[in-house]
């Protein structure tokens, strides 16, 4: 059986995206991981997939797997990509979008000038809720790896985020502290680890190791969390924007119980099919 694909990125994070109400099968990790490898596959950071709707007060259903076959919960720059696709696709004539996921709703509306702006919803900032284990709420959490002490924010964009504030991300211990940190016992659901480097009140610089798919070139959800953990913490101001990697995303958020919404590109790179 061949399935029609189409490959996209937003800001350099990529996807495989499959149409899954045209055409009909039923995906499982092993296809994600298999497709995902960038020698023997297609090659992409997340699989997603385009779904109808469980839920009647929604568009569409969305689904997410990592290139290592994990599904996971959220993903703000694949969502963008979403919203492009199901429009290019003519699988909806709307501009603005309502959308399940696994971390819950989320609403894509697309502009004018071809930028996609996401309302992620309301970070989570309750430890049981990221989940992350500690006894109360705060701003800031000491975390033990290998003997030293490591201070993050813990927030949740649907998907768990811890965001550490480093002097460069150049220099930042990505490649060596992200995993560690991803797959600490406090975190028992893993977590996704941005390193921020605040540049004044409206500028920043984020790298982030995603949970099961390594550092990517931008990730959307682990922007919000940065920028909650940084208008939280006092060092920023909403709205700012934030420098990863693969380009710029531009984050708004009003405070504890408003939604976060980012803004940047979707970009379709090529279409393909792949046998199932």
């Amino acid at each position: 059986m061949l399935l029609r694909f189409t490959k996209m990125h937003g800001l350099g994070n990529d996807f495989m995206v499959l149409d899954l109400i045209s055409q009909h099968a039923h995906i499982q990790p092993k296809h994600a991981k298999a497709w995902g490898d960038r020698h023997t596959g297609v090659g992409f950071d997340q699989l997603l997939l385009v779904e109808a709707p469980t839920n009647p007060d929604v568009d569409f259903r969305y689904r997410i797997f990592n290139s290592d076959g994990s599904e996971v919960e959220q993903c703000g720059n694949g969502a963008r990509c979403f919203a492009r696709f199901v429009v290019d696709k003519r699988l909806t004539v709307k501009k603005q979008i309502r959308v399940e996921t696994k971390g819950g709703i989320i609403e894509l509306n697309l502009r004018p000038d071809g930028q996609v702006t996401v309302d992620m919803g309301a970070p989570r900032l309750v430890p049981e809720q990221i989940p992350f284990q500690a006894d109360a709420e705060a701003l800031s959490y000491a975390v033990e790896v290998d003997g030293q002490s490591v201070q993050l924010a813990a927030v949740s964009m649907g998907n768990p985020h811890a965001v550490l504030r480093v002097d460069n991300v150049d220099s930042a211990p990505v490649h060596s502290l992200g995993p560690k940190l991803e797959h600490h016992p406090r975190f028992p659901k893993r977590v996704n680890v941005g390193f921020l480097q605040v540049i004044d009140r409206k500028q920043a610089r984020l790298r982030v190791w995603e949970r099961g798919a390594g550092e990517t070139q931008a990730c959307g959800t682990g922007a919000c969390a940065a920028a909650v953990a940084a208008i939280r913490q006092g060092w920023m101001d909403s709205p700012l924007q934030l420098e990863l990697p693969g380009g710029k995303l531009s984050i708004e958020w009003a405070g504890p119980g408003q939604p976060v919404m980012m803004t940047g590109p979707a970009v379709r790179v090529y279409e393909g099919q792949v046998r199932l």
